[in-house]
């Protein structure tokens, strides 16, 4: 008889995210019934907050301001220690004293998306109208709605211009709608490892993990709060298949290869017997103590839906006509999430626009997730245009305090 050791469920971590949902443990924005976020999906959405981090101080003239958009597993937690896991904040390698985004520099905002999960509202928040979690009652959001809240949020905060808009994969998906939206209002842009739209491949990759979430008992068609379960085991089998993509063949081979995990001999049993295996394991464990499985669902489709040229009349040039943003567009060379002909594409209609862009490849084995990583070229040249759009900016030091 073969041994299989299931999934476990991190209870604790898992009722501690909850909390955070509603109550966070980080600043709070909240707008009321006459402040309602204009959703795609044509649905007023109020009322409902926004929960956020800032590093630094804003200087004198409100010209040192930095968005930082997070991608889909991400949070405002970009640079503290996470309140449910104990971890560093998630990009540790590009914001920090001494990073190339620099509290000591800038003023650095980070919010949690509308629909995630981290305090928020989204589908694991309170309906006020019912006083129940919104589970699937929630309405559909989309990247454009994302930036519409961070909007809002951003007049809150009593910034005209944000010096520089950054993020990767979902979060450079932002970032481009910034410029498409607000062209205005983003004064440079650092676009890393993302695109315009997303491929035939990677929706067929989210639906996978989409249908591995609903195909777990335990998500009650989306009631799973209400009738206290959670789909533990299916939204880690969609974190697993979704970790395969942020990573490369020569990042999972130098890494594992095929190598056995504390043993000699395979155990003829459907136990982890590879190294690669316990990973991907440890990966979809660890996910789902700080994840709700609506809100993935949910953010998932929001990237699907994502297409900037097809808000211009299926011309992406259209998109930043006459756009002043500075640019700056990053891709790796081993990320097959994103490939580079993606970022390719957005360079050639900037191009088009006759905006100011700057382009780089970074050649790296270590797949889509290389943007959170220590890749000391990107780094390098992540500081050197921030240093560069400072100066033009009037900021003192390419970057300090006007």
């Amino acid at each position: 008889m073969s041994n299989v050791r299931p999934i476990s469920s991190p209870q604790t971590q898992s009722d501690d995210r909850a909390h955070e949902a509603d109550h966070p443990s980080s600043l709070l924005a909240k707008f009321g019934m006459d402040q309602p976020l204009k959703l795609d999906c044509g649905i007023d959405l109020a009322p409902f907050q926004i929960a956020y981090q800032t590093y630094g101080e804003l200087n004198a003239d409100r010209s040192n301001a930095i968005l930082v958009c997070h991608a889909l597993t991400g949070d405002q937690h970009v640079n503290n220690t996470h309140p449910v896991t104990g971890k560093p904040g998630w990009w540790d390698t590009m914001v920090g004293a001494g990073k190339p985004i620099d509290p000591e520099k800038y003023f650095i905002i980070c919010s949690n998306v509308i629909g995630g999960c981290m305090g928020s509202t989204g589908p694991a928040s309170l309906n006020p109208a019912t006083g129940k979690v919104w589970g699937l009652d929630f309405p559909i959001i989309t990247i454009p709605d994302m930036v519409r809240a961070q909007a809002m949020l951003i007049d809150r905060l009593g910034i005209a211009t944000l010096f520089c808009v950054v993020g990767g994969s979902m979060g450079g998906m932002q970032v481009l709608q910034w410029t498409a939206a607000y062209p205005d209002r983003v004064f440079s842009t650092l676009a890393i490892a993302c695109s315009t739209r997303h491929s035939a491949q990677n929706i067929a990759f989210h639906e996978l993990g989409r249908q591995a979430v609903m195909a777990d008992p335990d998500w009650r068609g989306g009631r799973y709060v209400d009738e206290d379960t959670h789909p533990h085991r299916g939204l880690a089998v969609a974190r697993m298949a979704a970790h395969i993509t942020y990573l490369s063949d020569a990042a999972l081979h130098r890494k594992f290869g095929r190598r056995m995990q504390d043993r000699e001999l395979p155990t003829f049993s459907f136990d982890a017997d590879f190294q690669v295996e316990s990973y991907l394991r440890y990966q979809g464990s660890s996910f789902v103590e700080r994840f709700d499985a609506n809100s993935y669902l949910y953010l998932t489709r929001a990237m699907d839906y994502f297409d900037i040229a097809g808000d211009h009349d299926g011309v992406l040039a259209k998109a930043f006509a006459g756009i002043k943003t500075r640019f700056c567009v990053v891709s790796f060379t081993s990320d097959w999430l994103f490939p580079t002909s993606e970022s390719r594409a957005l360079v050639h209609a900037l191009n088009a626009s006759s905006a100011r862009v700057s382009f780089a490849e970074i050649e790296t084995d270590r797949g889509h997730d290389a943007f959170l990583l220590d890749v000391p070229e990107f780094l390098e040249i992540s500081r050197a245009f921030l240093q560069a759009a400072g100066k033009a900016r009037g900021l003192n030091g390419g970057g300090g305090q006007s």
